[in-house]
């Protein structure tokens, strides 16, 4: 491990500190989370998933940040996903029950509210394949399109409010990539058991361990840039 590396953990360490150190800092991000849910939707995602681009960005290019990367672009990026990402959490998790019922598993709206069972595992297995696979390719997507808009405009907030060229970078990008490997490999493989355990979860604590997954996907998606 680098002197970087060591400085990076660091500073996330020192960053994290307060939360688990000072109990009116917790209780403070608790009520605010309950009250104002969207908002740090936006807060988590925008820190912890930009985040996990700059540790992707150190798997591939052996740096944390560097000029063109646009940091800021990406934080504004990924703030605005999590809160679409929250929406599809909350549409999908009250969605799929209600469908599971229909097709006769009449008590799966009641198993999600009770405690860890095989039923409750089942659904939430369901609702994570279900979004996944309706939701999670259009997201991943989009994700792409803004990073390459980002990249084209030189990573400034500036070049980031200029127009996408839509068609131009959907046509450019390197779908034998993003499909044999973003979506045919990560969404079954990761997703769906990630999300899985994320629907166990109380509901106040998803948005976090999607965030958290953000990290994740800095990971994967540097592994992804590394593939011819």
């Amino acid at each position: 491990m680098k002197k970087k590396d060591i400085l990076f953990a660091g500073c996330v360490i020192l960053c994290l500190l307060p939360f688990f150190l000072s109990d009116a800092v917790y209780t403070f991000y608790k009520t605010f989370n309950a009250e104002h849910g969207m908002i740090m939707s936006f807060v988590k995602f925008a820190v912890l998933s930009t985040l996990g681009e700059c540790i992707g960005l150190r798997i591939s290019a052996g740096v944390y940040n560097r000029p063109g990367f646009g940091i800021l672009p990406r934080a504004l990026v990924w703030g605005i996903l999590g809160m679409g990402i929250n929406l599809a959490m909350m549409v999908f998790s009250a969605g799929v029950p209600v469908f599971l019922q229909q097709m006769g598993m009449t008590d799966a709206v009641r198993v999600m509210s009770g405690a860890f069972s095989a039923e409750k595992l089942l659904v939430a297995f369901c609702i994570s394949v279900t979004m996944n696979t309706f939701f999670a390719p259009v997201f991943m997507t989009l994700h792409k399109i803004t990073d390459t808009h980002i990249l084209q405009n030189g990573g400034t907030l500036r070049g980031f409010f200029k127009p996408i060229d839509m068609g131009e970078i959907m046509t450019n990008l390197n779908w034998r990539v993003q499909w044999g490997f973003v979506f045919k490999k990560t969404i079954p493989f990761f997703w769906f058991p990630a999300h899985t355990i994320t629907f166990l979860l109380p509901g106040d604590s998803r948005v976090l361990c999607a965030a958290l997954l953000g990290i994740v996907l800095g990971v994967l998606l540097a592994v992804a840039a590394l593939k011819k």
